[in-house]
């Protein structure tokens, strides 16, 4: 949204393609209008900032120099044509009813955003086990809270604005439990004090806590949760440096609900599928290499955002006009290239005070199931490094079928490839999301 409204302002034609039924993406999630929220903005920060871009954004729209098209699942991009005088065919999964879409651009902007990471522990199948994200969606969009009494858990600051958000929402939030320790941000003080705004928006989220009387358990996990037909309680333990659960630090907290989250991983099939470059993050993920100007190493193609390594709303919408003024032939703003810097260097040292250490694996029994879709338990992973000679994600995959489920490896395949002792890779497909075989069967078709 940020870069259609500086691209458009600039005179250049703009099509937004949204997988989402309204402008603001993940983090400006709002209720369906058939809920009627009084006060929506209540869930937010910085509403007012987002009102006065969407009103722009708006007014080029009915200007016809945006055109906007919600609920578009763009799952492939190509070029076509020659060299010197070809274009970028982006085509699309539409609406309700999935009808096929495709649009033609000479430049494209990839703001494809990130999805969460999941660590899982024996339990975690358990229905009331939700994603921390997940459970801010559900309160974003459908006014709904995952239980009355629900623990939040995992690593991350998402985590701080999850517990407070759902406690003044009503629900009881007996504890925000840490796996990292805060200490990790000592050594990164400069790129700190840099970002006072940041700072301030930590102080907010440390009183929400205070106020609410929740309990914060750092360098703390949930090993296990417990239940029959919904979560019922979660076990907790107190971890080492590597995350190692330590002996005799288990204590149980009754809950109905538990939001779980490590992190965020950059979502990067459509920017993998066109050979973009990839760089390894300080959170263990994998992003987008790009330049100064957003560029990735595929000419034509730009990327903003969480794609280019986890960062926030306000390092996105940054990224996303210094993208803009590059496609448009223009200089960025000095005073915007600065805030970037200031912004990535305050996420790189976030990405790495939260990330995971090894020793999570020893949070798993045999017969947890790492991939929930094809049900495989950590036993079957195991025994295709050390009996079956599996060096990488690639070929466990191939002998447990981890990862070829309905998600495709979103939720499993960070725990495997951890699990193996592999490197994080994007993988390259040439389909980024599912699409009906009669978009496959209506393309034309290629000879020569």
């Amino acid at each position: 949204m940020a870069a259609a409204v500086i691209a458009a302002r600039f005179g250049l034609r703009v099509t937004v393609l949204d997988a989402g039924e309204r402008v603001g993406g993940q983090y400006y999630r709002r209720p369906a209008p058939g809920l009627g929220a009084e006060r929506p903005e209540a869930l937010h920060h910085d509403w007012a900032a987002f009102a006065a871009r969407e009103a722009a954004f708006r007014a080029h729209e009915a200007a016809g120099r945006i055109t906007y098209l919600p609920a578009h699942h763009v799952w492939t991009v190509v070029r076509e044509g020659s060299a010197t005088d070809g274009y970028w065919a982006l085509r699309a999964v539409a609406g309700a009813d999935e009808t096929a879409a495709a649009v033609r651009a000479r430049a494209v902007l990839l703001a494809t955003g990130a999805y969460e990471r999941q660590l899982p522990f024996p339990g975690w199948t358990l229905p009331g086990v939700v994603g921390a994200g997940g459970a801010q969606a559900m309160l974003k969009s459908g006014l709904v809270l995952p239980g009355r009494r629900v623990v939040v858990a995992g690593s991350g600051p998402l985590l701080l604005a999850v517990a407070g958000s759902l406690a003044a929402a009503g629900a009881r939030v007996p504890a925000v439990v840490e796996a990292a320790a805060y200490t990790g941000y000592v050594g990164r003080a400069p790129d700190l004090l840099r970002n006072p705004g940041k700072l301030a928006e930590g102080a907010v989220f440390g009183g929400a806590l205070l106020r609410h009387g929740i309990r914060l358990l750092t360098r703390h996990a949930v090993v296990e949760a417990h239940g029959t037909d919904r979560v019922e309680a979660v076990t907790v333990a107190r971890l080492d440096r590597d995350w190692r659960p330590l002996p005799g630090t288990a204590r149980t907290i009754p809950c109905d609900a538990l939001a779980v989250g490590h992190g965020l991983v950059p979502q990067l099939e459509l920017a993998t599928g066109l050979g973009c470059a990839t760089r390894p993050g300080a959170d263990g993920t994998v992003a987008l290499e790009v330049d100064a100007r957003q560029r990735t190493s595929v000419p034509g193609i730009w990327a903003a955002g969480e794609t280019g390594g986890v960062g926030g709303a306000r390092l996105a919408l940054v990224e996303g006009e210094i993208a803009a003024h590059a496609i448009a032939g223009t200089s960025a703003p000095a005073a915007l290239l600065r805030l970037r810097r200031r912004l990535r260097a305050f996420a790189d040292a976030m990405a790495a005070a939260h990330r995971p250490g090894s020793g999570w694996r020893e949070w798993l029994r045999d017969d947890t199931e790492v991939c929930r879709c094809e049900e495989v338990p950590a036993c079957r992973i195991r025994e295709a490094v050390t009996a079956l000679g599996a060096r990488d994600a690639r070929t466990v995959k191939l002998l447990t079928r981890a990862g070829m489920g309905w998600c495709q490896g979103r939720m499993c395949g960070p725990a495997v490839a951890d699990l193996v002792g592999d490197a994080p890779v994007a993988d390259r497909r040439p389909l980024s999301c599912p699409v009906p075989l009669r978009h496959l069967a209506e393309l034309p078709s290629v000879e020569g």
